[in-house]
């Protein structure tokens, strides 16, 4: 029963795309994501006037605004709206301006013919409703511009064939909460159980507004985001440590005119309490946004394992453990924000934010020692008080340049990340013999620590459209980060503390210098996209107290250049109306991060410690998609084809500690049996998959049906142990937007959203993860004048089913574990938008377009 409900989106994906298929798409909108995200600056209507012979500004120039219009007779006329004379420059700008659907740019000048531009706009889309309507070249004879058409739509989800974009606004299930919850409800992502993001069962890069980030997806507001961007396959103009994909978290940024604004608060249980401000001030050359955040939330998560400890395959032992973890988050972030338009070409934008956090978890643990006939001969009580905060903090600096070539323009950024945490914990271990009585001294650990971050990025693109059709791309960008990570752990015996081996000092430096260049065209009716990135990276480690080193260099010399090399092409084909088949490769690289690399260990859990391999490489990924796209007036299909292939792959290895491991882990608290989980470099792991995702939408309803199959295929041999293994697994959602239509009483302008996900079990190298299913429900009435109010009440995990839980089977050991992070959560929050559009600074009158503005 469960299999039929959960192929339901399958079925849905293909009767919704056979019958929706032969309607005509609409106009096809803009690829608006390039190297990253930029965001569009929202200008009025502007321009430029210049001599068409030596392309420098006309001043006083006239240029009028006339909205066009037919009369009964059909006839059409127009209507002086706006007028105003050119700058010394030629500049010109109505940031003011409520222009109509049609409307026309009238320019003269003084011994210059007259020249002008008809505007069709579509109303569709009013977030960002600038137009450059570039520059209007005056000469002898008239040159009559083109019309041009702006075409928008915004719907939950928007698919292209490199890209899908999730509009967050949408999604009110995660009102309230973090970008965790936001990634639940987005196809082709899952999320474990520690809050670690996954697209199509491979780790990718995060970004925040195109940039690296040291935050992580629970320090980020789910009110604070505008929409998530998803490349499964980047091309060379994207970081080559993209080897999962990207995606890109695109904070709000309201740049509208006037004064803007909205506040949020939220209250539910077990412990949640959400409250977030923001504002937006938009007058002439500068554009000012601030937002707040409080975040909290609680609950008593339960974990369980059950272990049977082998010899040579034969059962000798079993182990029982029972947790029950008392967690409390609490986040508090700022941001602000300035933009300054210079003139209509160039903008400078600078943006800071600042992130604390708390974190408390209190652990009560149950242990259970059983002989061979599952007889209790010890019990164990363990109990942990961890205590742990963090800082911080982004800095942003961006210019962009906007030639009047149409789409050339030279950007250059600069992004600042800082952060610092401490973090201690208390662990005692009692043991008793089956009737009660103490069994052996108990065990007392103490641990602390800190860690300091620091990352700088600089980056420049350049993009000239050469033609219609043709486009030259190139970047350089430079990376550097350093860390260091401190942490001692104390056994306490007869009130003397004793430093424990497994305490760890550790630094690295890590840069990476990149330079890439992409070239697109069309040839015959196939377009093209070539592009090469070249890098070359570091990684510096040491272990402060050994004086050990560790790291990497890539490339190590000239003869082994093609490791810093990551070819792309992207070939794509329109086969039919609306319809698009792309055939594109890529090769990336995925860099072992710093806690894969750290050999420190963590005893939180004394079943299964974790320990970094300071000797891992880093991996290569050749990847492989064939993608068909069809667009039509109610919906798009996307359907892929993709082959991975992981050369090195960094994976998770696991095995019983030795005598030697224990002996140095002596009075820690941990288990003579306990497994030891580490990180090796497998041979290879190819993925081969089809994913499957349909954006329907019938009436006021919305159906975002997903489904993604896949084969894994690992080959991993360490030393005399061959941990190679295969299998096929699949993962499934499905999101339903619903809004009641005008009309329905009580319930107008009320939205509803139900979702729910699936994934079944998986393998890994020594067994498998088993299934998940968790599910969401949210409800929004919105009220008052341009609905600027709302209630939303919204139930995260409704079965309270969400847990993550391995199976590992081997020689040594057979274990069933699950762990949860969270649990189910109720939440019930308030918002109220305002906002003045002809709000001015210092009580001035607002100018409908006027020459004497110097906007």
């Amino acid at each position: 029963m469960r299999l039929r409900i959960l192929l339901l989106p399958v079925f849905i994906c293909f009767f919704c795309f056979n019958l929706f298929s032969q309607e005509q798409p609409p106009p096809s909108e803009e690829n608006t994501f390039d190297r990253a995200p930029r965001r569009s600056i929202d200008k009025g209507l502007f321009g430029r006037v210049v001599d068409s012979k030596t392309n420098k500004g006309v001043e006083a120039a006239s240029v009028q605004v006339f909205a066009l219009s037919r009369n009964e007779a059909g006839t059409q006329t127009d209507s002086l709206i706006a007028g105003m004379l050119t700058k010394p420059n030629g500049d010109f700008s109505f940031p003011n301006l409520n222009l109509p659907d049609t409307f026309s740019v009238k320019v003269t000048a003084q011994g210059f013919s007259e020249n002008s531009k008809i505007v069709a706009m579509d109303r569709s889309d009013m977030v960002n409703p600038g137009m450059d309507v570039g520059n209007i070249k005056l000469a002898n004879e008239a040159d009559m511009l083109g019309t041009v058409t702006v075409v928008a739509q915004r719907s939950a989800l928007q698919m292209g064939i490199d890209r899908k974009i999730f509009n967050v606004d949408k999604n009110i299930t995660s009102s309230g909460g973090t970008a965790v919850d936001v990634m639940k409800n987005i196809p082709s992502v899952t999320v474990d159980i520690e809050g670690n993001v996954q697209l199509r069962n491979s780790s990718p890069q995060i970004f925040v507004d195109g940039r690296p980030t040291i935050l992580t997806l629970e320090q980020i507001a789910a009110d604070d985001i505008e929409r998530i961007e998803l490349i499964t396959n980047p091309s060379a103009k994207f970081d080559a440590a993209s080897s999962g994909g990207i995606i890109n978290v695109v904070l709000k940024k309201n740049k509208r005119l006037g004064v803007n604004g909205m506040i949020t608060a939220g209250i539910g249980t077990p412990g949640v309490r959400t409250g977030n401000a923001s504002l937006n001030l938009r007058q002439g050359k500068l554009n000012f946004f601030a937002s707040g955040n409080y975040n909290r939330f609680g609950g008593k998560p339960k974990s369980e394992s059950k272990r049977q400890n082998k010899e040579n395959g034969v059962v000798t032992d079993y182990f029982n453990q029972q947790s029950e973890t008392d967690r409390l988050r609490r986040f508090q972030n700022g941001r602000f924000g300035i933009d300054y338009f210079i003139d209509n070409r160039n903008t400078i934008s600078f943006s800071q934010s600042l992130v604390k956090g708390r974190f408390s978890n209190n652990e009560l643990q149950n242990q259970a020692f059983l002989d061979i006939n599952q007889v209790l001969t010890e019990s164990g009580l363990r109990m942990s008080d961890g205590k742990a905060q963090f800082k911080r903090s982004n800095s942003q600096l961006n210019y962009t340049h906007n030639f009047p070539k149409n789409g050339m323009e030279l950007t250059a950024d600069v992004t600042y990340n800082k952060g610092s945490g401490v973090n201690n914990s208390q662990i005692a271990n009692y043991y008793y013999n089956p009737d009660g009585t103490s069994s052996r001294d108990p065990n007392f650990v103490r641990n602390s620590g800190s860690n300091d971050n620091e990352q700088l990025t600089i980056q420049t693109d350049f993009v000239n459209p050469l033609s219609e059709d043709s486009k030259l791309e190139m970047g350089l960008r430079a990376f550097r980060q350093n860390n260091s990570n401190v942490y001692n752990a104390f056994s306490l015996n007869d009130a003397i503390e004793v430093k424990l081996p497994l305490s760890t000092n550790v630094q690295y430096d890590q840069s990476v210098y990149a330079g890439y260049v992409t070239y697109s065209n069309k040839w015959k009716n196939i377009k093209f996209q070539a592009g090469l990135r070249g890098e070359y990276s570091t990684f510096d480690g040491e272990l402060v107290d050994s004086a050990q080193t560790f790291g990497y260099k890539l490339p190590l010399d000239i003869g082994d250049v093609f490791d810093g090399l990551f070819p792309s092409l992207y070939l794509t084909k329109e086969v039919g109306e609306g319809k698009e088949v792309q055939l594109n490769f890529s090769r990336r690289i995925r860099r072992p991060d710093f806690w894969q690399l750290n050999p420190f260990i963590d005893i939180n859990d004394p079943l299964n410690i974790r320990q970094g391999n300071p000797q891992l490489r880093p991996e290569y990924v050749n990847s492989f998609e064939l993608n068909y796209n069809q667009r039509y007036t109610t919906g798009n299909f996307l359907g892929v084809l993709y082959f991975r292939n992981n050369v090195a792959d960094i994976t998770m290895f696991s095995d019983t500690i030795t005598t030697a491991q224990y002996q140095q882990l002596n009075n820690a608290a941990i288990d003579p049996n306990a497994i030891l989980n580490t990180f090796i470099n497998a041979q290879f792991t190819n993925r081969m998959g089809a994913e499957f995702t349909l954006n329907q939408t019938i009436g006021t309803l919305e159906i975002i049906p997903n489904i993604n199959l896949q084969y894994r295929k690992v080959k991993a041999i360490v030393g005399d142990l061959n941990l190679s293994n295969q299998g096929f697994n699949w993962e499934s959602k499905l999101i339903f937007n619903y809004r009641f239509p005008a009309g329905s009483g009580a319930f107008k302008h009320t939205s509803i959203q139900l979702s729910g996900q699936y994934e079944s079990k998986e393998i890994i190298p020594q067994g498998r993860n088993k299934e998940q299913f968790e599910s969401d429900f949210a409800i929004r009435k919105e009220f008052l004048k341009n609905r600027a109010a709302s209630v939303t009440f919204a139930v995260r995990d409704i079965f309270n089913t969400d847990r993550w839980g391995q199976i590992y089977d081997t020689d040594e050991f057979y274990q069933d574990a699950y762990r949860r992070w969270s649990v189910r959560n109720f939440r019930v929050s308030f918002s109220y938008r305002f906002g003045k559009s002809d709000f001015k600074f210092g009580g001035q009158r607002e100018n409908r377009g006027g020459g004497g503005d110097d906007d």
